[in-house]
């Protein structure tokens, strides 16, 4: 029995080395042949070989810079941050070395010009009439801004009022409209957008103020309407809108009383409104008007910013008043005999 079984085992092993022989000699027998046969390349193809291969490299090169584009991991951009970093370093090293040659020569480093002497001329010379830490009175902070002004042209007088008041809180948005006594002392075109039209009025009608729009031309200074007519106007807001000159209700433009409006307009009515920084910036006049209208038309300011005191403010609502020209410097006005709430 045990010679049988070790029989049939040897059988089994050589039936399986048969069956597994003549595969691996075919492989082997190909790998051999392939190996053993020499490659019989000529010289053209070898030349169009190395010129297809270099053309590729080009190809991909450039498909690679293409691809990689100026990023903040490229290689363009870091080659790029690199040579600034250098130049930067050549910079700051130059610099400590002129800084150090200087100390050791005992040479005086020459310090930065003041504002005032950046200025020009004709500003440097007006400035020297004004003290600077001084606060002048308002009859005679006037007379100063109209004397120390340098331009040939009819500058405007212009009134800065800082105020302590926060414009995102929505109670403490200063804001009015008021006629000045003595006029803005400029000419104004004042167009009426209405059904009918107004002799008064530089340009009036719905049909004509409508085709300046359409061409994009904005002949007016000011544009009333009445409440009916402003859904026409919503299409021309983008126009309007950026130059101030779209109608608002609060800025007395929209209304039904078109003659009051254009009389106002006309006699010269202005708004104010308090910016990002709480500050008023507001034209009274022009130097031409004289120092009694130009007194006139701050007086009639200040009484309605003061008037117009948001109720959380307690105290210290005017914090600083300058008076000035369109070129001129500026000179400080006294709170001490202005009421200061």
């Amino acid at each position: 029995m045990a010679v049988a079984k070790n029989t049939i085992k040897s059988k089994t092993t050589k039936a399986s080395t048969k069956n597994t022989k003549p595969v691996i000699k075919k492989t082997a027998v190909k790998k051999v042949k392939l190996s053993d046969k020499p490659a019989i390349v000529s010289v053209e193809t070898t030349k169009f070989v190395e010129e297809v291969s270099v053309e590729t490299l080009d190809r991909d090169q450039t498909e690679t810079n293409v691809l990689a584009k100026a990023g903040k991991r490229s290689a363009k951009s870091i080659k790029e941050a690199s040579l600034k970093a250098a130049k930067e370093e050549r910079k700051a090293e130059s610099a400590k070395i002129e800084t150090s040659e200087k100390l050791e020569q005992h040479l005086p480093i020459k310090p930065a010009r003041t504002r005032l002497e950046r200025r020009g001329k004709k500003f440097r010379e007006a400035a020297k009439l004004i003290e600077k830490d001084k606060l002048y009175p308002l009859p005679e902070a006037i007379d100063l801004a109209l004397k120390t002004s340098p331009t040939k042209f009819d500058a405007s007088v212009e009134l800065h009022v800082n105020l302590n008041v926060d414009p995102r809180q929505s109670d403490q948005n200063v804001r009015d409209t008021l006629v000045l006594p003595a006029g803005t002392g400029k000419t104004l075109r004042v167009a009426v957008f209405s059904d009918d039209k107004m002799p008064e009025a530089d340009i009036s009608g719905v049909e004509t103020i409508t085709e300046l729009l359409e061409k994009g031309q904005l002949n007016f200074d000011i544009l009333i309407s009445t409440p009916n007519n402003m859904s026409k106007l919503s299409k021309y807001a983008r126009i309007l809108g950026p130059r101030g000159l779209m109608p608002n209700p609060k800025s007395g433009t929209v209304t039904t009383d078109l003659l009051k409006a254009l009389s106002e307009a006309k006699a010269g009515r202005v708004e104010y409104r308090v910016d990002s920084a709480g500050i008023i910036h507001l034209a009274i006049g022009k130097v031409s008007a004289g120092k009694v209208n130009i007194l006139d038309n701050a007086q009639a300011i200040l009484a309605s910013i003061r008037s117009n005191k948001p109720a959380s403010v307690k105290s210290g609502y005017i914090k600083t008043i300058h008076i000035t020209t369109s070129m001129g410097p500026s000179v400080r006005i006294s709170l001490d005999q202005l009421i200061r709430n």
